[in-house]
């Protein structure tokens, strides 16, 4: 897609398609006027030579063998890539979904800015661990799934209730690992990100209780695209109190806990 050169679409499309990684980190200074383009779709992110992609999702490092800073790094890597591809995925849906509700937008553009800092601050850690960008191989999951939402209320649930609801619990769980592991540093990251993203959780249930009503969990889950469901989308333990404070109801939270994944094949 084209854009005028001075808008905020031609920013998006850029930071999206760029294969350079120094501007993934660091983008440039953003316009500040939109353009008023029609709702446009990408249907891939560029990506940095640095990065190869693999296929399949390998195993996530157990709580034990974080004691090896080269197993932390592996970590942080991964999660380093899961920032990326939200900060893409968030510039995304702010072309796809052009005929939102300005405010929708500015919020989408605001929690890309948050995404693109954790970038910055798990490549710092990863420094620290002796580890660069691409010493490992990633996987573009979020992509194989988010760009299937039809409507701004699909990616709400998916991207902000669903992936970054999860990442509530995780982070707790991550930190509270590390920690164990001697990796204060690292620790700490993992809850500052957690805290700062409890934000995009609530801007999230805004905006679906603000097209959909009450946030219910059949609600919601009607909203996610299959085979996605409430169970895959739910770190354990859950952190409870994290999730309250982003706004989910305690009768949400128990019909979310009692959840079961399907059995394979299913």
């Amino acid at each position: 897609m084209t854009s005028p050169a001075d808008t905020i679409e031609r920013w998006l499309v850029d930071y999206v398609t760029t294969t350079s990684l120094a501007h993934k980190l660091h983008p440039p200074p953003r316009p500040s006027r939109w353009g008023g383009g029609a709702p446009a779709r990408m249907a891939a992110p560029g990506r940095p030579p640095e990065l190869v992609v693999e296929a399949r999702a390998r195993k996530r490092p157990r709580a034990g063998a974080l004691v090896d800073p080269r197993r932390r790094a592996e970590l942080f890597h991964t999660l380093l890539h899961h920032e990326l591809q939200a900060a893409e995925l968030f510039a995304w849906a702010a072309l796809a979904f052009a005929d939102a509700p300005a405010s929708f937008r500015a919020g989408l553009l605001g929690v890309l800015d948050d995404e693109v800092r954790h970038l910055s601050m798990y490549r710092e850690h990863l420094a620290e661990l002796g580890a660069e960008i691409g010493d490992f191989p990633v996987r573009d999951w979020f992509w194989q799934r988010v760009p299937s939402c039809a409507s701004p209320l699909a990616f709400v649930s998916l991207m902000g209730l669903g992936l970054e609801g999860a990442n509530l619990d995780h982070a707790a769980r991550l930190a509270d690992e590390l920690r164990r592991a001697g990796d204060a540093r690292g620790a700490e990251i993992a809850r500052q990100v957690g805290e700062e993203e409890i934000v995009h959780v609530k801007f999230a249930k805004v905006w679906f209780e603000r097209w959909a009503g009450p946030l219910l969990l059949d609600a919601w889950a009607r909203e996610l695209p299959a085979p996605l469901s409430p169970a895959l989308l739910r770190g354990v333990p859950m952190d409870v109190e994290a999730r309250r404070r982003a706004g989910f109801d305690d009768e949400f939270l128990r019909r979310l806990a009692a959840c079961e994944l399907a059995p394979r094949g299913s």
